[in-house]
Order: C-alpha cells, then sequence, then structure tokens
C-alpha cells in the first residue's frame, strides 16, 4: 500500500478471504472430525504482520488513510471472525543496517498512537513532542511471528513488536 496506493482495498479483502477460508476450513475439519467445538488445547490460527502506527508516514490512499487501512484489517480479524485463535502483531520500522539480529524481541500491548498519546498529553498537537521510535531487524520480524503462534497470553490481542528504540523529537 505503500508503493501502490490502490492496494490497501485489496489487501482488506484479501485479509477477509483468507480469514473466511480458514474458518470454512476449520468448520470442515471439525465436522468430519464429528466435533461441534474446537479443541480446548487448538493453538493460535492465524498471525496478522502489520505496522506500527509510528512505523511509517500516513498518507490517503483512495480508500482511506494507509494507517487506518491497517487498523480495518486488525479489527476485522478480531471482531468479524472470532472464532478464529488470532494475533495481530504491529511491528517497528524493519531496519537491517542498523538494528543488530538476535537482540530480545518485546511484545507490548498496542496503543493507537504514541504520537496522538504524546500530543493529547501535552495537550496540542503543535508542540514539539518526543516520541519513541520502534524498530526491528526483519529477521527478527520473522521470528516474533513464528514465536506469536505458540504465545497463548497473546491470543486475541494486537501488540507492538520491536527490539531496539530510539526517542526522536517531532
Amino acid at each position: 500500500a505503500v508503493t501502490v496506493p490502490d492496494k490497501g482495498r485489496v489487501e482488506i479483502e484479501g485479509l477477509q478471504n483468507m480469514l473466511g477460508a480458514l474458518k470454512q476450513e476449520r468448520l470442515e475439519r471439525m465436522r468430519r472430525q464429528g466435533r461441534t467445538t474446537p479443541p480446548a488445547n487448538d493453538p493460535i490460527n492465524f498471525v496478522l504482520v502489520s505496522t506500527d502506527p509510528e512505523a511509517l508516514a500516513d498518507f490517503e490512499t483512495p480508500f482511506g488513510n494507509f494507517i487506518g487501512l491497517k487498523r480495518q484489517g486488525e479489527t476485522m480479524m478480531q471482531q468479524d471472525f472470532p472464532s478464529l485463535k488470532s494475533v495481530a502483531l504491529q511491528m517497528g520500522r524493519y531496519d537491517d543496517n542498523f538494528v543488530e539480529e538476535g537482540l530480545p524481541i518485546s511484545f507490548d500491548t498496542a496503543t493507537n498512537s504514541q504520537n496522538e498519546d504524546a500530543e493529547a498529553e501535552s495537550g496540542s498537537s503543535r508542540t514539539p513532542t518526543t516520541v519513541v521510535q520502534r524498530k526491528i531487524n526483519r529477521r527478527d520480524a520473522a521470528r516474533a511471528a513464528v514465536e506469536a503462534l505458540t504465545k497463548p497470553e497473546l491470543l486475541d490481542q494486537t501488540v507492538q513488536v520491536y527490539t531496539a528504540t530510539k526517542n526522536q523529537r517531532r
């Protein structure tokens, strides 16, 4: 969606199609097994990799703003497909040059926007604020997505994922 603004709508529809197919397959599998409910130890079924609100600039697309499309996908997954066990990972800005690989991964409960929170505290959006820019190496991001599948404490949550932080004045 960053390089091709028209892609945003396709991204949401594609996510809806994938989640619908996964839900249908789970129902079919339960029917074949003679079950009416999923097993109690059913693992996380779906990890949605999204973007941290501060990782990329927000901009208008033909279908809404960029960050809004990302949040729309997260909300759809959690509200429209509650039978799926899922987690949304809002990745920090990818940085392979200045963020070392193999650092401990942090999973923090997501907020709407670090910038909005700082502005609300200051009382004005015109006052320069300091925000924390979160970054992650791409390989660590992939490792975080795999780890999320086996972390029951992340179930049905939206979390911000990063390995390094940097204070930045805006």
